[in-house]
């Protein structure tokens, strides 16, 4: 399918930076080379008054516009910024309002406020291990941000609006709700509650706004005024938002959002409004981890009812728009920030026409590109073969979208290719994700082991790391479903992850992961790995490896003496052998699994419990052999159970 989203994939993994029917009307400083190739603007024509005037165009370039700059010093004419107290109640007994909280936002005023003037209002919210302070800082303390906001303001970029910081963040004054990933998530979810009922009628109560009352019926009247935004876990907030406050926002501004959503039923917010009554603009870098997120979720968009992407030829209600070479950091976050509100507050939207994004067709995969594509692809010389299984048999389908393997269930055709990107990506760029485990003399010692060999999908930089292997039956490595979407999720929370391509057999497999837990520990500094409290994760027949390694350790099969993992993270497997030597354990599996009986798991982590080990069991209603991540099953957000079960003994 052509589009005009300007597409080249290029994923950097680097920590975070800080961080259906659709049915009415409306329609630092960077320094990063330019696109070649430009095209012209886009020109969107609201049927709404948008921002007081009473025809608007919504002009949005091919190219995302980099801060001037000397916007970064202070402006002549200068906004103030402001705290705001106000009341709500816990988030997860809101409903009960039996805990009440006094939470604090930072408002930006523009220069010259006035009473008597109506003001648009954008509530933007920050990333992970952040709070309201970070984007524009606080009285007396303000960011260089706010700095621009004070230019882009003084030099008719944007008209005159109030911008309001909030905080998902709980009970926690300090903001560490923030630094877990697992409860940010369950907050930005629960966030709209604080948000419609307390946030927005303690702003628009205050300030001077188009909404003529604090009543519900006002507020919902001035959603035209109104816009919501944020970077990484804000951009997770801003689809929250869009799913349960479309009543009272026009405009949404999601950037970089680096993890998985249950999209479908985010856009089902969007029920009852006509696709001309919001306008959503998501952007990311190249070299963004969340790349790969948003241009899913880009693609899904316009394959709906709900969005339509501007282009040349017809109006929009979505624009997506990447930068070359951008990562997931501050400098992203305050540019897509500028750009977003130029594009929905500008003075008359008159953006300047922007470059042209290439378009490098050569560096994407679909689903339509033939797995033999990719194992050929020179990006990856010749651990090409190694992605897929060895062994051809064990797998059926000739293109990325019809992949099946053998024993398994729930393959997620969009994560395969989300896999081959990332991976893609990362070659080209350079890095190093392949490693080999045995030496030449080694490999040609005994010719199977040149079929092995470890994957790294890296985290944070002196993060602690996760071993994953696939199942197969002990005859094939199904690591494409079984092992690389583990590591990649598991990378995309910061932590180290690898993924082993392993010889077939029980004892050679171990033998493997041995050597892999041996390699990783010796070049733990070139890898920028922590060592201690480990993981090793697996599903079936991987399952049994990291198991018996917890177990065993590493000098029954061949290693010198290392040490055991903190945890052992296993999938789907009937062993039952307990030897009182197993590390805390954490075990899910499906009641409807033919091959990995869900009783026999249950009573292995009985007796392991008896044993006074920590360990922690899910069984999911009706799942059959080989789920995987459990995307868009009853098995869901299994991942986050078991890192937080990880993350437990990390703490003890």
């Amino acid at each position: 399918m052509e589009r005009k989203m300007g597409i080249i994939i290029t994923v950097l993994l680097v920590a975070s930076s800080l961080l259906a029917g659709c049915t009415n009307r409306a329609t630092v400083q960077p320094n990063i080379t330019k696109q070649e190739e430009a095209e012209p603007s886009v020109t969107v024509t609201s049927e709404f008054p948008v921002g007081g005037t009473d025809e608007t165009e919504i002009r949005v370039p091919d190219e995302i516009t980099e801060i001037p700059s000397d916007y970064y010093n202070s402006a002549e004419e200068q906004g103030k910024l402001e705290e705001l107290y106000y009341d709500t109640y816990e988030s997860f007994s809101y409903e009960d309002k039996s805990q009440t909280l006094t939470k604090r936002a930072v408002v930006y005023v523009p220069y010259g406020y006035s009473e008597k003037e109506k003001y648009d209002v954008f509530y933007l919210m920050h990333g992970g291990w952040s709070n309201e302070t970070t984007t524009l800082g606080m009285p007396g303390n303000e960011s260089s941000f706010k700095n621009v906001l004070d230019h882009a303001i003084q030099n008719e970029d944007i008209r005159p609006l109030i911008v309001v910081c909030p905080t998902y963040n709980n009970t926690n004054e300090n903001g560490q709700d923030s630094d877990s990933f697992s409860l940010a998530m369950q907050l930005t979810r629960n966030y709209h509650n604080e948000l419609v009922n307390d946030l927005i009628p303690a702003v628009e109560g205050k300030y001077s706004t188009f909404a003529e009352g604090t009543s519900l019926d006002a507020l919902t009247a001035a959603r035209d005024h109104r816009g919501f935004g944020g970077f990484s876990m804000g951009s997770v907030t801003t689809w929250r938002t869009f799913e349960y406050c479309m009543d009272y926002f026009r405009y949404y501004l999601p950037m970089s959002c680096g993890t998985s959503l249950d999209d479908e039923e985010i856009w089902k917010g969007a029920e009852g409004y006509n696709p001309s009554d919001y306008f959503v603009f998501m952007m990311t870098g190249t070299s963004d981890f969340a790349y790969s997120y948003d241009n899913a979720r880009a693609e899904a968009a316009v394959r709906s009812d709900c969005f339509t992407e501007i282009d040349n030829d017809r109006d929009g209600n979505l624009a997506y728009r990447i930068k070359e070479g951008y990562s997931h950091d501050g400098r992203a976050s305050m540019e897509y920030t500028y750009n977003g509100m130029k594009y929905f507050f500008g003075r008359e939207n008159n953006a300047e026409t922007g470059g042209g994004v290439t378009v490098n067709a050569d560096l994407i995969y679909t689903t339509d590109t033939p797995i033999s594509d990719v194992i050929n692809d020179p990006a990856f010389g010749d651990y090409g073969r190694l992605i897929f299984p060895v062994d051809t048999g064990y797998y059926s389908g000739d293109t990325l979208g019809d992949l099946r393997l053998t024993w398994y269930s729930n393959i997620q055709p969009d994560k395969t290719v989300e896999i081959a990107n990332y991976l893609k990506a990362q070659a080209e760029l350079g890095e190093t994700i392949f490693f080999d485990i045995y030496s030449d003399a080694e490999k040609k010692a005994d010719p199977d082991k040149e079929d092995t060999g470890l994957f790294f999908f890296k985290g944070s930089p002196g993060e602690k790391f996760a071993i994953c292997n696939a199942g197969g039956g002990f005859a094939y490595v199904g690591a494409m479903h079984d092992s690389f979407p583990h590591a990649l999720e598991l990378s995309k929370k910061g932590y180290n992850a690898f993924v082993l391509i392993y010889r077939p057999g029980a004892q050679t497999a171990c033998e493997d992961l041995a050597r892999t837990i041996a390699f990783i520990f010796e070049h733990a500094e070139e890898l920028e790995v922590d060592t201690s409290d480990y993981s090793l994760w697996g599903g079936s027949a991987g399952a049994r490896m990291a198991a018996w390694l917890g177990s065993y350790g590493t000098e029954s099969f061949g290693e010198n003496v290392y040490p055991r993992p903190a945890a052992v993270i296993m999938q789907y497997t009937s062993l039952s052998e307990v030897t009182g030597m197993e590390p805390p354990t954490y075990i899910c599996v499906g009641t409807s699994d033919g091959i990995a009986n869900y009783r026999t798991m249950q009573a292995r982590i009985d007796a392991i419990k008896s044993n006074g080990t920590d360990a922690e069991i899910e069984v999911f209603q009706g799942l059959s052999h080989g789920f995987g991540l459990g995307t868009g099953t009853v098995a869901e957000g299994w991942l986050d159970n078991a890192v937080a079960f990880w993350e437990r003994q990390m703490n003890e």
